[in-house]
């Protein structure tokens, strides 16, 4: 992995940035929406580093997309976590990643067997609750970026499930609903009005 380590290096310092919250979950569950919508009511974002890798893959070579490389994809969604990571800094207000680090790390164990606790290990953690949106066939769909069908979203969902519950986070699993009443949703368990 070509950064991790120095961004590790970087991060380890602190255990935990309790204002920055993970929304993980299945795949066209409406992350990337609700990320959109927190982010006009005014929070911090971080946009999915898969996305941004896959849409900078299909411009150049192509050789670290999921359906070609997951061990590759993976790898640089790690590097990218970690440098999304190491900036934002704020502790003032609430910083919503869409996807991030453990997202990377069961991808990389899927892919290569590597252990999520221990490749997570040097980095720190985010808020002890994580926020994943379930398996939603109604939204679900495929597109140039996510070529996954539903089934492989599904097993995903499950394999990040198993992964947070083992790093002893707080799984909220989201409702299925309006983006404003997912967003009022989320706030309200932050502890926000």
């Amino acid at each position: 992995m070509r950064g991790t380590t120095a961004l590790s290096e970087g991060l380890s310092g602190s255990t935990c940035r309790p204002r920055h919250v993970l929304l993980s979950g299945c795949s066209g569950g409406g992350k990337s929406t609700l990320l959109a919508e927190l982010a006009r009511q005014g929070s911090a974002t971080v946009p999915e580093p898969g996305r941004r890798i896959v849409a900078e893959e299909l411009l150049g070579s192509g050789s670290a997309l999921p359906w070609v490389d997951l061990a590759a994809f993976a790898a640089r969604a790690l590097d990218m976590a970690a440098e999304d990571r190491q900036k934002a800094t704020s502790a003032r207000t609430w910083t919503f990643f869409d996807r991030g680090l453990i997202d990377a790390a069961v991808a990389l164990q899927h892919a290569t067997g590597a252990p999520v606790a221990e490749t997570l290990a040097a980095f720190p953690r985010y808020h002890r609750r994580v926020f994943l949106t379930p398996p939603w066939p109604e939204i679900f769909t495929r597109d140039r970026e996510r070529r996954q069908d539903l089934d492989e979203a599904v097993a995903e969902y499950d394999r990040l499930l198993s992964a947070i519950n083992a790093l002893g986070y707080h799984v909220t699993v989201l409702p299925r609903t309006s983006v404003e009443e997912r967003v009022r949703f989320i706030l309200e368990r932050l502890g926000e009005p």
